[in-house]
């Protein structure tokens, strides 16, 4: 699984993050938890943030997709683009996730889409959809972060996920 290295950022936002010396991509990637689950994240921005995640080894007892692991992907995605619409001057942190799951998924790889519903100056919400690859919805979520001052220690706090 590894680092995230084939994300596209819009061009203004790299830029934004390497004016102060953030590794956008280990910034914006699916973190220590994500990596463990094989969270990719593939197409990132403030409007759309795209991401998979294989089936295998993220299944519950019965087989199935486990509910945590969609909630997992949906988090990360939804956390991915409130840090694009908040800039660099922000962090944002969830306060809120609710996953509806829709149907079980046994194999392949699901793809979570994530869409704003709301980008305010304070939080942000973000629409997830989660699908498989015969396009049906899994999942659907709903997660809002809170948008808050990047602390000094914030960066001092960030530990960037290895591959």
């Amino acid at each position: 699984m590894g680092e995230q290295r084939h994300v596209k950022f819009p061009q203004e936002v790299i830029d934004e993050y390497a004016a102060i010396g953030v590794d956008l991509v280990a910034m914006f990637s699916a973190g220590h938890l994500g990596t463990r689950m094989g969270v990719q994240i593939v197409e990132a921005s403030p409007e759309r943030v795209v991401g998979t995640m294989p089936v295998e080894g993220n299944t519950q007892p019965y087989g199935l997709l486990h509910g945590g692991a969609s909630a997992v992907l949906a988090e990360t995605l939804g956390s991915v683009g409130a840090m694009l619409h908040a800039g660099s001057s922000k962090i944002a942190v969830g306060v809120d996730l609710n996953c509806t799951h829709h149907r079980g998924v046994r194999s392949g790889l699901v793809t979570g889409v994530a869409t704003p519903l709301h980008r305010g100056r304070s939080t942000a919400t973000y629409e997830i959809v989660i699908s498989d690859e015969q396009g049906k919805r899994v999942c659907s979520a709903r997660l809002t972060c809170m948008l808050r001052d990047v602390n000094p220690s914030d960066a001092a706090q960030y530990v960037p996920p290895t591959g």
